[in-house]
């Protein structure tokens, strides 16, 4: 069964950092495309981050340069760091999972994305 579970997220002012970490059951990281998406309230669910085969990492625009997405191997965690945080990357944060591992294409696609967790509030002030 394939479960992920979130937690960090908060409040933090403008330029502050924060961690989102998403620990993974099933043992899905070889064969899933992983990734962070976020919904502001009134708006579309997006894609932040994503991590698939063969090291690929990709971002939004917006987030590129101050987001990095990475998984602690021992623990099984996918881990988004956050820097630089601006009042607009505030939203409810969701770490998602797809097969294959591939994350192309439809990446931000998240209609396409079949494992959701939970969610955790980011609020940047």
């Amino acid at each position: 069964d394939v479960q992920l579970v979130e937690s960090g997220g908060g409040s933090v002012q403008t330029g502050g950092s924060l961690r989102l970490s998403c620990v993974l059951t099933g043992d899905i990281h070889n064969s899933h495309c992983m990734g962070w998406f976020r919904q502001a309230p009134g708006k579309e669910r997006e894609g932040v981050a994503v991590r698939g085969s063969a090291g690929l990492k990709l971002y939004t625009e917006s987030v590129e340069g101050r987001f990095s997405i990475w998984r602690d191997g021992p623990t099984d965690t996918l881990i988004l760091d956050m820097t630089n945080l601006k009042p607009e990357d505030t939203a409810m944060y969701y770490c998602a999972a797809r097969a294959p591992r591939n994350c192309r294409p439809d990446t931000w696609n998240w209609q396409s994305y079949q494992y959701w967790a939970q969610g955790t509030q980011v609020t940047v002030s």
